[in-house]
């Protein structure tokens, strides 16, 4: 069985003269309640074999929190992926974020990985969602991820199935 954490950065500097989309990193906020998210998803025993981070750095430094927080399984790799830069059209078949799913779906169908394996792509909106609606089979704009927000989806032989899908504040009430 394949899982598929999608985890959605947290909350970024606003987009100002002089600083690039690409460099717009985490606010004080941001690191803070990203830090609690992935410690809830920890309690939640949600660890993954890898994570699989956008380049851009505030996507990249929840990652990073994400691994030193513990949600990274021993042995796992954090890497980076251009595909879940903002802006991959994620509703078509050949999209990087697209791509990267199949290619984990037959890493762990065809190369006998464990039984049980979860990945998390830590990215951006509109693309996770949308990624999401595309392996459930809904319309895409139908699954939004708050920052620092997050959807667990199951993959199986057929469409995905959405087990989880909450807002910060929903995963810190529990």
């Amino acid at each position: 069985m394949l899982e598929i954490l999608l985890l959605r950065h947290g909350i970024a500097q606003e987009l100002q003269p002089g600083l690039l989309d690409h460099d717009r990193a985490l606010t004080q906020p941001g690191r803070l309640r990203s830090r609690a998210v992935v410690e809830r998803l920890i309690a939640m025993e949600l660890h993954c074999q890898g994570i699989f981070s956008s380049s851009l750095l505030r996507a990249r430094q929840t990652a990073q929190i994400a691994v030193e927080a513990g949600l990274l399984l021993p042995g796992g790799q954090c890497q980076i992926e251009p595909g879940l830069a903002p802006g991959a059209d994620a509703r078509a078949p050949g999209a990087d974020g697209w791509a990267l799913v199949q290619r984990l779906r037959q890493q762990v169908c065809c190369d006998g990985l464990a039984l049980s394996s979860r990945w998390a792509l830590v990215g951006h909106e509109p693309d996770l969602g949308d990624l999401a609606a595309l392996l459930i089979g809904a319309p895409a704009g139908t699954i939004p991820l708050k920052k620092a927000g997050i959807a667990l989806l199951q993959l199986g032989p057929g469409a995905a199935q959405l087990r989880l899908l909450m807002a910060p504040r929903q995963i810190l009430a529990g």
